[in-house]
């Protein structure tokens, strides 16, 4: 099974749903990296891991949280008070004090899956409002075989990307 990661939905709740539907029964976590601005008890968010982001102003969201799913020890944060935007470096150390191996993150609405220094990044994008590529994602993450495997999605479910890290090559 996988795990879903969405982040940055900024209020849009038709979206999450449609997600949700979509995937419910091929993963086994999903994980929402904040700025949904939303309340942390709208239905909406049930399904999903939330942490607060930078827009969830008056949030009881918790700024960090760390999930077990699948053989991983998931690292979750929205990344604002991590700089990410101009550096992983901060994320990468915080996952490792924390026994992570893996980063879900968002904040700068740009998709990305990156390894440093053997901790797994992923930034789903956005599923509201995409900087850079103009595609509105999120992505799910697998691990099998010795491989990280990334597909970022678009809002039709529609695979536009697909990373592959080999765990013995990092």
């Amino acid at each position: 099974m996988a795990i879903l990661i969405v982040s940055d939905s900024h209020r849009k709740k038709e979206e999450l749903n449609l997600i949700v539907l979509r995937h419910q029964h091929e993963v086994t976590a999903f994980i929402h990296c904040g700025d949904s601005e939303l309340r942390k008890d709208d239905p909406i968010l049930s399904p999903f891991q939330v942490v607060g982001g930078n827009c969830d102003f008056f949030s009881k969201m918790p700024k960090d949280l760390i999930v077990e799913a699948d053989n991983m020890d998931i690292f979750v944060t929205h990344g604002h008070r991590y700089n990410v935007k101009y550096n992983r470096e901060l994320l990468q150390n915080e996952a490792r004090l924390m026994n992570c191996e893996v980063v879900c993150y968002g904040h700068s609405h740009q998709r990305k899956a990156e390894i440093i220094k053997g901790i797994l990044l992923i930034n789903p994008g956005s599923i509201t409002q995409p900087r850079g590529p103009m595609e509105k994602t999120y992505a799910i993450v697998n691990k099998a075989d010795e491989k990280y495997l990334i597909d970022f999605y678009d809002l039709n479910g529609v695979v536009i990307e697909h990373v592959e890290f080999d765990l013995n090559k990092h």
